[in-house]
């Protein structure tokens, strides 16, 4: 196999044009590229799929270190978070696409009597354009994936790139071209906002955005009156919730390892940690010694005035730092974990995304729930406990959608799984087998095998009667009042069945008389 090309280093041609205009020029060539692809047949896509997993096996290192030398994270990090969920996100397709895409034929369990003679089948179509709206946290896997998945259902995949993931984007078109796929169907727009309502002018039939409720607030505006159709996974504040009967090293480990990875910038990074009263001082003192050996973090630029505005605002109601520091000249040293927190407090309703979290203790798993669903981000929840039933019962009244228990964030990077959130944290899934068919649209066709069509004639007098009678005996409660029904019915179908119809020519013996 010989090497893929390296990401460009010399300007392209369409750098001297607006962003905007790239975007719509990239849209419109994607469209005409899209048609050819939608009816390349599936073997053949997977086919390509298996290609570029094989260029990713042999180049994964370049392609982590395109999305981690720009946000200063180990390349070894990148691999295992996003590089190796990527190849088997690819591997599942292989594997499914044809199955989850196949047309399903109805059978006749369930069907209406009165569509007896009918038979009907549901194909998955593409919708066209996608528009992939990258974060800057997981620059290769998380559009990765969204990208795999448009393209395995027929759509080309624009992929607008999120703060400095310029080069992931382009490291992962490049890998794509390279294993056979027109570059027309994959373009990489340039990072600033304008490219997104110039690749909208240009044509484009459904949005995927990974990013914050502020930014899918934005974007929802700007779908608005085109009616263009969105998947938002948007931000999260998630929920731990650590049970009286917890493995509290287990727990532990977990929280350190969620506010290390990726330097805290993870979406389903824990942010609320509920802790039952009966372990809470167990729990912080191991909590607060473990993240002694932590190395300090560092806060985005960006996200430090938010941060430092949340954390004043939690130690003036009483709460106090467990870990971290706040220095006098207003800069914050993570990782910062606030005890004593309470739900009136800013930082347990907002999306910080940095190495930060907050314990509130409670008195029951009763009073955990209530306080969880004050937050009005709802995208996955943890849960520490030695009892799987109770850990099931929590998980049905969990307010997210994704429950992990006795874990943290990794079992989310399942290839078969749906992810996506609830409230401001979106709509809408993305990967498994649920987000590959959110890349499609139902096309039903219905074939009627008899020419006996009463409903096309016109109406008869007694038509109302009829139909009563019908609904009585198909939908009607009790064996007498069904069987009544049903014996009227019969009595007017055979009346009916005697009595000339209007259009029928009379005997001359009728017109006589």
């Amino acid at each position: 196999m010989s090497m893929p090309p390296a990401t460009p280093t010399k300007p392209h041609p369409l750098d001297a044009i607006s962003p905007a205009a790239q975007g719509m020029a990239a849209a419109r060539s994607a469209g005409l590229a899209q048609r050819i692809w939608a009816t390349t047949p599936l073997e053949r896509r997977v086919e390509l799929l298996r290609n570029f997993r094989a260029l990713l096996a042999e180049y994964g290192p370049r392609v982590a270190e395109s999305s981690a030398g720009p946000r200063q994270r180990p390349v070894s990090e990148t691999l295992t978070a996003e590089v190796i969920p990527l190849a088997d996100a690819c591997k599942f397709l292989e594997k499914n696409a044809a199955r989850v895409l196949a047309p399903r034929t109805l059978s006749g369990s369930g069907r209406p009597f009165w569509l007896r003679s009918v038979a009907t089948k549901i194909h998955r179509e593409p919708l066209g354009v996608m528009l992939v709206i990258a974060p800057s946290n997981y620059p290769v896997y998380i559009p990765g994936v969204q990208v795999l998945q448009a393209l395995a259902a027929g759509n080309a995949a624009l992929i607008k790139p999120g703060k400095s993931g310029t080069r992931a984007a382009h490291a992962l078109a490049d890998l794509l071209h390279h294993a056979g796929f027109d570059h027309r169907l994959i373009p990489v727009l340039p990072e600033e906002t304008e490219a997104v309502r110039g690749a909208l002018d240009g044509g484009v039939h459904k949005v995927i955005l990974t990013g914050s409720a502020d930014t899918g607030a934005a974007i929802q505006a700007e779908l608005a009156s085109r009616l263009i159709p969105s998947t938002m996974e948007l931000s999260g504040c998630d929920a731990v919730f650590v049970c009286a009967d917890a493995d509290l090293d287990l727990a532990v480990r977990a929280l350190t390892f969620g506010l290390r990875l990726n330097n805290g910038a993870t979406c389903i990074a824990p942010r609320r940690i509920f802790v039952h009263q009966s372990v809470a001082t167990e729990f912080e003192g191991r909590l607060a010694e473990a993240l002694q050996a932590e190395s300090p973090a560092r806060v985005p630029l960006g996200l430090a005035p938010q941060l430092r505005a949340v954390l004043n605002d939690a130690l003036a109601m009483g709460a106090h730092l467990l870990s971290g520091k706040l220095l006098h000249t207003g800069d914050c040293i993570p990782p910062l974990v606030v005890a004593g927190a309470s739900t009136s407090m800013r930082l347990l309703h907002e999306d910080v995304f940095a190495p930060v979290m907050s314990l509130v203790t409670v008195a029951d798993e009763a009073e955990a729930l209530e306080m969880a669903r004050k937050c009005p981000y709802a995208l996955a929840a943890t849960v520490f406990t030695r009892d799987e039933a109770l850990a099931q019962h929590l998980a049905e009244h969990i307010h997210a959608g994704l429950v992990i228990v006795n874990d943290m964030i990794v079992p989310s990077a399942d290839p078969r799984i749906p992810f996506g959130g609830r409230g401001r944290s979106g709509f809408g899934v993305t990967r498994g087998p649920e987000g590959l068919l959110e890349m499609t649209a139902p096309k039903v066709v219905t074939v009627r095998r008899t020419r006996f069509l009463p409903h096309l004639d016109p109406a008869k007098p007694d038509d109302g009667e009829l139909f009563t009678h019908y609904l009585r005996v198909a939908h009607g409660r009790g064996i007498r009042p069904r069987l009544n029904a049903l014996v009227n019915l019969l009595r007017l179908i055979t009346g009916r069945n005697k009595t000339p119809s209007p259009q029928e020519p009379r005997t001359p013996e009728e017109h006589t008389a």
